[in-house]
């Protein structure tokens, strides 16, 4: 689906989607087609669920939204590691 049919279907809700197509646009991750995963009754609830599906499925692409968002337009964050070291702190 694209996002302005899954907010049409869904109005004020939140949402855990699944990013089945997307590209990366300078620093935001634009989401063109989505799969509504779950519904969750707040943000709270639905970043839970969000963490338990990113755990038992690393490979996938999952978000979660409010439907308020007129855009789907994710920032992407640079994941640093464990000790947040980036690869030009450390010496080659």
């Amino acid at each position: 689906m694209r996002w302005p049919d899954v907010r049409d279907a869904h109005p004020d809700q939140w949402l855990v989607i699944e990013a089945l197509d997307a590209r990366s646009q300078d620093d935001h991750r634009i989401i063109d087609h989505v799969a509504v995963i779950d519904i969750c009754v707040d943000g709270r609830a639905t970043m839970k669920r969000h963490a338990e599906l990113r755990r038992l499925h690393p490979h996938r692409e999952f978000c979660f939204v409010h439907t308020s968002m007129m855009e789907l337009k994710i920032e992407e964050r640079l994941w640093l590691g464990i000790r947040g070291l980036r690869a030009t702190d450390v010496s080659a």
